[in-house]
């Protein structure tokens, strides 16, 4: 049977407060379910919006960052008397459109989307070229790796923070100058990334946003509507599926992400989703993770987002 209203795109945009109040005993307890805020109705991907998120960047931002690391390394090269522009930095992908960075976080969920181009991510996108690493002659390999070309054996000199890269000797030396632990690329990274002993690990806030999403894939909320989702695509015809994430690996799709059948088939995907308005009650369970989380780690995310504004000052000091 199918419920008596459909939660489709005509629902009103109101805020269900308390539709999930009582779901499990241990909800808002410590170490158990948190308990949740507003639940919204079929939010579109591009509102949501999570306590990491002002931890970490945008397309943009990533892109603006390898750039100042670029930076970085060149005029570390430069000191050595090689000039070296490194490959150009790919502009982010939207053709300057918001950036929705939660557009696939529990699969696919924008019906225009779906029945335009199924599962096919790079739709309309084209292919994503790799521009050529630069050629390097035998001594600029040397500075920009700290190692000969074709070396092994024993590992290269290296160091985690650029603090500690003052103490560290690489055994190598170019142009009567000690080349830094680990090449010009390691240093252009240590500067941007891990100046001092305290810098907090880059990829820190990613971990947690990471730890979040597990933890919402265990929550009874979320395993309620997970298998309401999979009801509803078994009533469609396509049983079998746990989850959003299985959808095309089980319906062999690898190979055709945007042909008749993916689109018939992420066109059932998200319609299940709007059903049971998986992404409003994913979405609201996973940023009550997040905001323990955030708590929980509210002395490092202080480091951390101090150091990320100091990332964004010192690309405007090179002008980036």
């Amino acid at each position: 049977m199918r419920p008596a209203r459909r939660l489709g795109s005509a629902a009103p945009a109101v805020l269900l407060t308390a539709v999930l109040a009582g779901c499990s005993g241990a909800t808002g307890e410590e170490g158990g379910e948190p308990k949740l805020g507003p639940v919204e109705v079929n939010p579109a991907t591009a509102a949501l919006s999570f306590p990491m998120d002002a931890y970490t960047d945008s397309d943009a931002e990533r892109s603006r960052m390898g750039q100042v690391q670029q930076t970085l390394v060149s005029r570390c090269m430069a000191r050595y008397g090689f000039t070296y522009e490194g490959a150009k930095a790919a502009a982010p992908s939207g053709g300057g459109a918001a950036e929705d960075r939660h557009r696939y976080l529990f699969g696919l969920a924008d019906p225009v989307y779906a029945a335009a181009h199924g599962y096919d991510k790079s739709a309309g996108e084209g292919a994503p070229t790799k521009p050529p690493a630069p050629q390097l002659s035998d001594s600029a390999h040397l500075v920009m790796y700290g190692e000969q070309r074709g070396a092994s054996g024993a590992p290269v000199p290296d160091a985690n923070t650029e603090e500690e890269a003052a103490t560290v000797d690489s055994g190598l030396t170019a142009a009567g100058q000690k080349v830094p632990a680990g090449g010009c690329g390691r240093e252009g990274y240590r500067k941007l990334y891990a100046p001092t002993k305290d810098s907090v690990d880059l990829l820190f806030a990613f971990g947690l946003a990471s730890e979040a999403h597990e933890r919402s894939r265990q929550d009874s909320r979320v395993v309620d509507v997970l298998k309401k989702w999979s009801t509803c695509m078994d009533k469609s015809g396509y049983g079998g599926i746990g989850t959003p994430y299985e959808v095309i690996e089980k319906l062999g799709l690898e190979n055709d992400k945007g042909g008749p059948k993916a689109v018939t088939a992420a066109k059932a995907d998200v319609a299940c989703k709007r059903e049971v308005n998986l992404v409003g009650i994913w979405g609201a369970v996973e940023k009550a993770y997040q905001e323990r989380l955030v708590e929980e780690h509210a002395e490092t995310l202080a480091l951390y987002k101090k150091q990320r504004e100091a990332r964004f000052k010192l690309a405007a000091s090179l002008g980036r």
